[in-house]
């Protein structure tokens, strides 16, 4: 995967996505950005995100039913790939690679 990275922001769509499994499309994923990293994102924002990272592999959509409630429009729902998770679990690593050798500063 050397080249291709997630940046901050489609790191925690991605957690998003995979976190709400079978019910992620764009505005469950914004509340869940909300309520997990207080991350108030805009819809356009997201759907951005959304579309760049299944051109790129980490995720696949699917059309749901059409809901009365939304005028009789049907969702997009994501999930994550194979290839999408194990990035994921890259940026992680990489991530814990460096906590890891961290000096240890005192805050006091």
């Amino acid at each position: 995967m050397k080249g291709i990275h997630l940046g901050e922001f489609e790191e925690l769509v991605l957690l998003a996505v995979a976190t709400l499994e079978d019910n992620a499309y764009a505005v469950s994923i914004q509340s869940e950005l909300h309520e997990r990293v207080d991350r108030k994102a805009n819809i356009s924002a997201i759907h951005t995100a959304l579309y760049r990272m299944e051109d790129k592999g980490f995720l696949e959509s699917t059309r749901g039913g059409a809901e009365a409630k939304r005028g009789g429009k049907n969702k997009r729902l994501f999930r994550v790939t194979t290839y999408g998770y194990n990035m994921l679990k890259e940026s992680k690593a990489t991530r814990e690679s460096f906590w890891n050798v961290l000096p240890q500063i005192s805050t006091n």
